[in-house]
């Protein structure tokens, strides 16, 4: 059994759809709306297969994202190797996003940095 996708619901769904492509590397689908409900999606795909959908609806709730809540906390981007690690987060932080730890190798041995990135949640990048 492997994990097919994982979704995120957004506000600026166009925001979030670029932003995986342009410091993931991610590709994205044409994306899909529903008329009816209004409900709109883009599934970005990663090397290696791993999917992430990212989606919009009318009327969601925002609740505050605290970095240490119950549920989701972050998804894990390996960028295979130390350098990357450093590279994307010194480039993430000059964007404007907040670094909220790393690079630094961790207790259990990985090392990894993780950042604060579309509307608050929290992307981990990693060897």
């Amino acid at each position: 059994m492997k994990i097919e996708h994982v979704a995120l619901y957004v506000n600026d769904l166009e925001a979030a759809r670029d932003f995986f492509a342009e410091y993931l590397g991610g590709r994205a689908n044409n994306g899909y709306h529903n008329v009816k409900t209004g409900f709109r999606s883009y599934f970005i795909e990663f090397d290696g297969g791993a999917r992430l959908e990212v989606m919009n609806k009318p009327g969601m709730t925002d609740a505050p994202k605290g970095l240490n809540r119950t549920g989701f906390v972050h998804v894990a981007f390996s960028v295979g190797s130390r350098e990357g690690v450093d590279a994307l987060t010194a480039r993430l932080k000059e964007a404007g996003y907040e670094v909220v730890s790393g690079p630094r190798t961790t207790g259990d041995g990985y090392y990894e940095s993780c950042v604060v990135v579309i509307e608050g949640n929290q992307i981990e990048i990693t060897v």
